[in-house]
């Protein structure tokens, strides 16, 4: 069977977990299957991998323009493919031209949906409507979708009601639990002024409305003094929302000590060694279909507080790997918060709650890379896939 791989993402150039997924999904299908990456970005040199670089027509276009420009050379090289898979809208359209164009099956997986983000018109301006033509589009038409959660599949079902549910499977996010452990070292901690020893609070994620970052800037206030809090968040979406950010934890450490901003993309064994050391790591999404960063925490044996909507919950076992709070959210498509003083006041308890009993944090922490191992192995989620894989060719 061969199978070719349509993505935005692939190392090294790799800013989100869908970037991530698909090189550990790539990883662990090799030795099973022949699989051909087609990714975005400048040349690969790793063998079956395939880069494509924007149209130089489509220079200084809107960039989602230049997305589906890229899109069509991807879509004609899948020539002989048995089956093509696509990963976010960036490739969904060269999956779903492909299968126009080939015949193959275009399986799909879901790791963000368009309705559920309409922010990005502040970011992509009429270039969310051409974004959202071309995922609407190929989730309608597939073969096969593949939602990374259960919350993410009743997403789905209710974003495009067109979608035959049957179509519909669910195959979580994996991590590399040999990869993502505990780091016991300290030297990054010391480098950057983090003391490894202070009660700790870790924020991992891009700046985007979806990661609700400001709501939990402004839990901070309300934390025990000496809390410390290291913030590893830099890809702001748009100028506005960085400078929300920037001016909130530039208030925070005129008011308090101990709050760390990394703003650069961290290597692994640096974030291992951050997370390692943190009493708790927070999750204070808005949307968050499954979140690759809260299983990286808990394999490192760090438990997480995380809000209690989309497929966290799936994640996070409340009161056993963390603590879930409870998220009322408008059911306009933006996911905001109904009572937003309400949620970031919950937040607040729930780190306050995890961070003033160390030993408790611990026992949780060991529970949550005990889940991490036994529910979320990458090779099981190999073997998932390619049970949908065939379903579909079955079909």
């Amino acid at each position: 069977m061969r199978v070719d791989l349509l993505t935005k993402e692939y190392p090294p150039e790799v800013y989100g977990g869908a970037g991530v997924h698909v090189a550990e999904l790539t990883r662990v299908l090799r030795p099973l299957i022949d699989v051909r990456v087609r990714c975005f970005g400048a040349d690969r040199h790793e063998q079956g991998v395939t880069a494509y670089r924007a149209p130089v027509e489509l220079a200084g276009a809107n960039s989602a323009l230049v997305t589906l420009g890229t899109d069509l050379p991807m879509a004609s090289d899948c020539a002989g493919a048995d089956l093509v898979h696509s990963h976010t809208w960036y490739a969904n359209f060269a999956g779903h031209l492909a299968q126009l164009l080939h015949g193959a099956p275009h399986v799909l997986s879901a790791h963000s949906l368009e309705p559920l983000r309409p922010w990005k018109a502040e970011q992509l301006g009429g270039g969310y409507a051409l974004s959202s033509f071309a995922e609407r589009t190929a989730y309608e038409a597939a073969a096969g979708i593949i939602a990374v959660s259960g919350g993410m599949r009743e997403d789905i079902l209710r974003s495009y009601p067109a979608v035959d549910p049957a179509r519909v499977h669910v195959v979580h996010n994996g991590i590399d639990i040999e990869e993502w452990s505990p780091n016991r070292a300290t030297d990054v901690l010391t480098s950057r002024g983090i003391d490894p020893e202070a009660p700790t609070i870790v924020f991992v994620g891009r700046i985007t409305r979806q990661k609700g970052l400001p709501y939990f800037l402004r839990a901070v206030r309300d934390l025990p003094e000496g809390v410390q809090v290291v913030l590893c968040a830099g890809a702001p979406d748009t100028p506005e929302i960085a400078h929300e950010v920037e001016t909130l934890v530039a208030e925070l450490q005129r008011s308090r000590q101990g709050v760390h901003l990394i703003s650069d993309m961290l290597p692994r064994d640096q974030l291992t060694q951050i997370l390692t050391h943190a009493t708790t790591f927070v999750c204070p999404s808005i949307y968050e279909p499954l979140g690759i960063v809260n299983l990286e925490a808990m394999a490192c044996g760090t438990p997480v507080v995380g809000s209690a909507t989309g497929g966290i919950p799936e994640v996070v076992v409340d009161g056993e790997t963390g603590y879930l709070v409870p998220l009322a959210q408008a059911d306009d498509g933006t996911g905001t918060p109904l009572e937003p003083e309400i949620f970031v006041a919950d937040l607040a308890a729930a780190l306050t709650r995890a961070v003033s009993a160390p030993e408790r944090a611990r026992e949780m922490g060991e529970a949550s890379r005990r889940r991490a191992a036994d529910h979320f192995s990458w090779t099981s989620i190999a073997q998932r896939t390619l049970e949908v894989y065939r379903t579909v060719l079955d079909a």
